[in-house]
């Protein structure tokens, strides 16, 4: 079975964790520091703030800007429920605003007739890996003065005409295991605001900025040197790792018919986290799925419901009719992409692909 995703570990990941290990400095230390500068190096920011997932890096950048009960955030439903929880966490109301058909990211047309007093801010989602239209998203947020948070937790290395994402707004990114970037569990907050990395940094520490004086409520939502030691190396590898899933996807994209490849909007540098194709309104999806399975060809669905569609969400938000996120979720399929992918999987995936 030529798998989704494939977490690629060397050599210097395993020598990184050793290190770790034989330093006694488990926990969070001098290589959390060092993967915090090279992440806020790759994505142009000043500062970086490592966390224990993606998840606690978007509820952290979301208190740090203080958010919080009574307010609105406006995001997509078409995500990792992370990205809608983390609003709930903090006690706000997500407000849903519909998807572009060609990316499957936030419609940015849409976003200022959500825009109500109670809005504090925007999370777009640069799902997949590709970029949210941001030229359009933080001239909104600038009209209405509300704060960007970037879910950026699959787009590591993407860039909006040039500029890196989560160097927009406060980013929010994932280190998880199946991540193009991993560190087996573990996320990143990217920032110019010193004031609000030094919030987040608090925040993931019980609210300490000096050792056992506590000035507000924290959490424990700090990365352990191990997992930074995996991630300082997986770091090394982005180009490469980036390169070849771009190749992957552009060999998939030129072979494959039968089924809606997708598109890179111009000015946007996708960094094919997912492989999205979509099998066409009425096809059966769940049967083109046993098919590729058969043909030892792993898949995904990413996401199979839309957010405002799950009964606790549907709790705070009302009922939401997104007619766009709704039929897409009935399309997407995910085919493998990842860097471990031989030709030999590449023309294996095509051919069943094209069998469908």
């Amino acid at each position: 079975m030529i798998p989704i995703s494939k977490p690629l570990i060397g050599e210097a990941e395993k020598k990184g964790v050793l290190e770790v290990l034989e330093s006694g400095m488990l926990a969070q230390g001098p290589r959390v520091r060092r993967l915090e500068e090279r992440f806020a190096q790759v994505c142009g920011t000043r500062y970086a703030v490592a966390t224990s997932s993606g998840t606690t890096a978007l509820h952290i950048a979301l208190l740090a800007h203080g958010i919080g009960p009574g307010d609105e955030v406006i995001t997509t439903p078409f995500t990792f429920i992370a990205t809608v929880n983390s609003i709930l966490f903090v006690g706000a109301k997500p407000v849903f605003v519909d998807i572009e058909e060609e990316t499957f990211n936030i419609n940015p047309a849409l976003i200022e007739a959500a825009v109500t007093p109670r809005t504090r801010a925007i999370i777009p989602v640069h799902l997949y890996g590709h970029p949210c239209e941001m030229d359009a998203v933080m001239e909104i947020a600038r009209r209405h003065d509300l704060i960007v948070i970037e879910d950026a937790a699959q787009a590591v290395g993407a860039t909006y005409k040039g500029r890196p994402v989560g160097s927009f707004g406060t980013g929010c990114f994932s280190l998880y295991a199946t991540k193009n970037v991993m560190s087996g569990e573990g996320g990143m907050i990217t920032t110019d605001d010193e004031a609000l990395a030094e919030r987040g940094r608090m925040l993931r520490n019980h609210g300490m900025r000096r050792r056992y004086h506590y000035e507000f409520l924290g959490y424990n939502f700090r990365m352990s040197d191990l997992h930074a030691a995996i991630g300082l190396a997986q770091m090394d590898r982005l180009e490469e790792f980036t390169a070849r899933r771009r190749k992957n996807a552009a060999y998939l994209s030129a072979h494959i018919t039968g089924v809606i490849t997708p598109r890179v909007r111009e000015g946007c540098e996708h960094v094919w986290h997912q492989y999205t194709v979509r099998v066409g309104s009425g096809r059966d999806r769940d049967a083109a799925v046993r098919r590729l399975n058969e043909a030892g060809v792993g898949t995904g669905i990413f996401y199979p419901l839309p957010a405002h569609r799950y009964d606790y969400i549907r709790a705070v938000v009302g009922d939401v009719h997104l007619p766009v996120a709704e039929r897409l979720a009935r399309e997407v399929l995910s085919l493998p992409v990842h860097p471990g992918l031989s030709q030999a999987d590449l023309e294996r995936i095509v051919e069943a692909v094209n069998r469908l």
